[in-house]
């Protein structure tokens, strides 16, 4: 199990090829970099609303079949890239299933209302002074 998501090991594939990044010479002769796939449509550990709203977060990430990718290629060893793959989907399924605040829409205070009201009289009288001052030489 990974984390408190309950994504079991087992229903995650990985795939390892040659990345970028790190590594020198080694970057041209192991296979580094890790690509983690989550089928979320067929995984046992969520709920069916659960993988609707997993699937809707991460559409971006996801194909039609419903199977999310991740991949890293940060680091210079398998173990470490494969570490980081499961690590970044365990933030993006927490993040998913984050309940959104619904925002309460809330009336301008009257003080405030008022405030800028003033305001607004004060700058124009401010530059209807300016206006009527004269500048004529004797």
């Amino acid at each position: 199990m990974i984390g408190k998501e309950f994504v079991f090991e087992d229903e995650l594939v990985f795939r390892f090829s040659r990345g970028g990044g790190p590594g020198g010479q080694n970057v041209n002769k192991v296979n580094t970099k890790v690509t983690a796939f989550f089928d979320a449509v067929n995984s046992r550990s969520f709920s069916g609303e659960q993988k609707e709203q997993i699937l809707k977060a991460l559409a971006n990430r996801a194909d039609k079949d419903g199977v999310i990718r991740v991949v890293s290629q940060q680091y210079r060893t398998q173990k470490a890239n494969r570490e980081a793959a499961v690590e970044r989907l365990k933030e993006l399924l927490t993040g998913a299933l984050k309940k959104k605040k619904v925002r309460k829409k809330t009336k301008v205070p009257k003080a405030a209302r008022r405030k800028r009201l003033e305001k607004k009289k004060w700058r124009g009288s401010l530059k209807k002074q300016r206006a009527e001052r004269s500048f004529e030489s004797e």
